[in-house]
């Protein structure tokens, strides 16, 4: 497994972040998630100004993880890297976008929920894969199922994952880490709830610590 893997895996859950002000909230935001010990974060292009998010919240904390999300485009890939991104992650599997990561280094965790999509990214030697959206394409029991043909890979569920499931998700030995968005929604950014984000972070690493302590 390589380092970010390994890294993600230690940490349990990464927080999928749209930020609607970069310049405003990014730093904080990064302080924010390092305090309530999960120093990870997948910046998503779904809003403008991800590059910047991502280049100041490397800055702000930098010892912290932070990749981008939502990435659909080379283009994209590019302006990631250039702001300090150190992994991707992709909605679905793109075969060239996948190529494109690996040619520059850049571990990619590309959405896979089906047979074809599992195939795909074992030809190209992947280790952990998106499974996106998690609680829409079947869950914890599709990903199980799928293991059985796959056991090489580990996955990291994305969509419908919160405190009530994170456990249950975390306590299968497939699970990499969870990927969630409950701990930074834009209610809680938007207007600045720093402290209750720390708060979630820290009850999120406790379920990750039960949830591995007991599987």
């Amino acid at each position: 497994m390589c380092d970010i893997n390994q890294k993600i895996s230690e940490i349990g859950v990464v927080p999928v972040i749209k930020l609607n002000n970069p310049e405003r909230d990014a730093a904080n935001l990064a302080k924010a998630l390092c305090e309530g010990g999960v120093p990870v974060a997948e910046v998503t292009f779904r809003a403008a100004g991800a590059d910047i998010a991502i280049r100041l919240m490397r800055e702000a904390c930098p010892d912290m993880l932070v990749g981008a999300g939502t990435v659909l485009t080379t283009e994209q890939v590019d302006k990631a890297l250039s702001a300090g991104a150190q992994f991707i992650v992709t909605p679905g599997f793109d075969p060239e976008l996948v190529a494109y990561c690996q040619e520059k280094g850049l571990p990619i965790y590309p959405g896979c929920t089906t047979p074809t999509d599992y195939h795909a990214a074992l030809k190209f030697g992947l280790k952990v894969l998106k499974f996106f959206p998690a609680e829409q394409s079947g869950g914890l029991a599709k990903i199980k199922a799928m293991s059985a043909p796959f056991p090489m890979f580990k996955v990291m569920p994305t969509g419908g994952i919160s405190l009530k499931n994170l456990k249950e998700y975390l306590s299968c030995p497939v699970i990499c880490a969870c990927g969630g968005s409950y701990m930074v929604t834009a209610d809680l950014i938007d207007n600045n709830k720093w402290e209750e984000i720390i708060e979630l972070c820290k009850k999120s690493v406790e379920i990750v610590k039960e949830a591995r302590s007991n599987g």
